[in-house]
């Protein structure tokens, strides 16, 4: 429970709490964005070959 209790509460885990939210939204942003685009590419070239 300290950890938590530092990890909220300290400048540095406050910065910490920060850079791992935006990581996440990141990753989250960018998976999305791959997914669709490798699904886009996938209904062209299945359209170009016909």
């Amino acid at each position: 429970m300290k950890a938590f209790e530092l990890l909220f509460t300290s400048d540095v885990g406050l910065m910490s709490l920060t850079v791992l939210t935006i990581t996440l939204g990141m990753g989250a942003f960018y998976l999305r964005y791959f997914l669709k685009h490798i699904k886009d590419d996938g209904a062209a070239a299945a359209r170009q070959s016909r």
